[in-house]
């Protein structure tokens, strides 16, 4: 178990510049709305500003397409692995993109839509694909992606191994885990049961038996990922992670 200690620094931890432009359509007006409930903010033990800044990451969207602060930092994350500088909707048709063997899981934020359009691409959800034991064999994709996943999975180091078993040399999986900076990963191994998802669902994948700080990247690396690459759309609230096997 992975004890919750609040890091050394500031209680609030100091923000970049806000969102200006949506990286997934280049939209430039945002529309935001309260995401958490009492019960989760009470069992989470977060504070008014990290509640702020975690409503900011689930609940400020792009006008233009409807992706969220979570969506655009993972856009984001596949685009700086791919060194492409532009929108996700541009990159997805770009020649390098149609190339690509890719694979979604659960759901990638709002990305779902625009990667349609890549012939490569595989959409797969739980229960029919359980990221402890993807039915894909080893060096099939090129890249994996899930967002505010692994969170829900019991054993996240195995999940990830998993996702480092099944990408080619050269790959890349970019996810998103909600991330409270200024304290450290912990199990919920032993405390009540919390779930993500609305106030009142309480559906069996909604469970929530992990919750990140700012040593996720450890869990990456004991999945035998060389290198963790943290992108910050906007810090604290649009982080995604990019695994390099």
């Amino acid at each position: 178990m992975i004890w919750s200690t609040r890091v050394a620094g500031p209680k609030t931890p100091p923000r970049s510049t806000p969102i200006a432009v949506c990286s997934c359509c280049g939209g430039e007006e945002f529309v935001s709305h309260t995401v958490l409930w009492k019960d989760l903010i009470r069992e989470w033990r977060i504070s008014r500003d990290e509640t702020d800044y975690i409503n900011r990451q689930q609940g400020t969207l792009c006008k233009g397409c409807g992706s969220n602060l979570r969506s655009c930092a993972l856009a984001m994350a596949v685009m700086r692995a791919y060194h492409f500088s532009g929108t996700f909707i541009d990159w997805v048709r770009s020649a390098e993109a149609q190339r690509l063997s890719v694979l979604e899981l659960n759901g990638a934020g709002n990305l779902t839509g625009f990667l349609r359009v890549v012939p490569g691409h595989i959409e797969k959800s739980y229960p029919e694909v359980d990221m402890l034991s993807i039915p894909f064999p080893s060096r099939s994709f090129d890249l994996v992606l899930h967002s505010d996943t692994l969170e829900h999975v019991p054993d996240p180091v195995r999940g990830l191994a998993e996702c480092r078993r099944i990408l080619r040399p050269g790959g890349a999986c970019c996810f998103t885990v909600p991330i409270i900076a200024a304290r450290l990963t912990r199990s919920r191994d032993g405390m009540a049961e919390s779930f993500h998802g609305g106030a009142g669902d309480r559906k069996k994948d909604y469970l929530v038996h992990t919750e990140y700080g700012a040593d996720a990247w450890r869990h990456v690396i004991e999945a035998g990922f060389s290198e963790c690459r943290v992108i910050a759309s906007e810090y604290p609230s649009a982080l995604a992670l990019v695994a390099i096997p």
